[in-house]
């Protein structure tokens, strides 16, 4: 068993987190974002404290969740090979391109026809170094950091960032980018310490859920799948949370690391076990 596992969720904090999901479930089915009136009565809470449970439970407001769910529906629709721009942006619930493509930058990090084009006219910088966990490749949009990868081959994590954007522009970096990559470098060696790197976190509305409470394992501490799928009120979604943990292209900066099977062994990991439970042993919360 991980030797610091996180407490228990509290009966108070269980009931709260049905509640969260419950508004979630219902921001995701609508065809227009519910209002924030609506959510809080349906919770049963005042629109001032339903408004700050959501956000301290999700990282985002229910405005900004709904946001991100269709945005996620807009990738979805943009990745088809037949995919009009108009058509997936209408078709996610904005009833407005213009309101669309003000939000574009923050939801897709380029246009949308530069992501349905694979990032075509987009700059991405990147770097790669050592570590003494292998091959590490940092990237970084105009947003924030987009990738931290982990692997025995530098190429092949290239190939992977050239496979996520493949019209992208990838250039070298800055010497601001080479210390926000010296930063990275810092934190795979001591994973505990934290950070603030500026990060483009890109995933759907349930994912940015799951990375949301990843962030919140504290470090020198790990939490099962089924421990994250309740703390997000969704206790049957272990597998979802799974697959969520699975997405995750930040490495250490999101710490899916930290997430281990209920019975404390370690499972997979994009990176490789071996490299997860070094992360783990260096922040003293090894598993078996």
């Amino acid at each position: 068993m991980p030797r610091n596992r996180m407490p228990a969720v509290p009966a108070t904090t269980e009931a709260t987190a049905v509640r969260i999901a419950a508004a979630c479930r219902r921001i995701e089915g609508a065809t227009e974002p519910p209002s924030l009136a609506e959510l809080a009565t349906q919770a049963g809470l005042s629109t001032f404290h339903f408004h700050r449970l959501f956000k301290a439970a999700t990282g985002l407001t229910p405005k900004q969740y709904a946001d991100a769910h269709r945005a996620g529906r807009v990738r979805d629709a943009l990745s088809r090979a037949d995919a009009k721009v108009t058509d997936a942006i209408f078709d996610a619930g904005f009833n407005a391109t213009g309101r669309f493509y003000e939000q574009a930058g923050a939801v897709l990090g380029m246009t949308p026809r530069q992501y349905r084009a694979g990032g075509v006219d987009a700059r991405i910088a990147f770097a790669i170094a050592q570590t003494s966990l292998g091959a590490l490749l940092v990237a970084r949009s105009a947003r924030g950091v987009c990738a931290i990868s982990l692997g025995d081959d530098p190429d092949a994590l290239l190939r992977e960032l050239q496979d996520r954007f493949p019209r992208a522009e990838l250039v070298g970096g800055d010497a601001g980018f080479e210390r926000l990559v010296a930063q990275v470098v810092g934190l795979i060696a001591q994973p505990g310490i934290g950070h603030d790197l500026p990060l483009d976190v890109r995933g759907t509305a349930f994912q940015q859920r799951v990375w949301q409470a990843l962030r919140r394992i504290p470090p020198g501490q790990t939490a099962s799948y089924a421990d994250i799928a309740a703390r997000i009120g969704s206790p049957k979604a272990v597998r979802a949370v799974a697959q969520a943990c699975a997405a995750n292209t930040l490495a250490v900066a999101i710490p899916c690391h930290r997430v281990v099977r209920s019975d404390g062994a370690l499972s997979g990991y994009r990176w490789g076990v071996a490299r997860k439970r070094a992360l783990l042993e260096r922040e003293g919360a090894a598993g078996d």
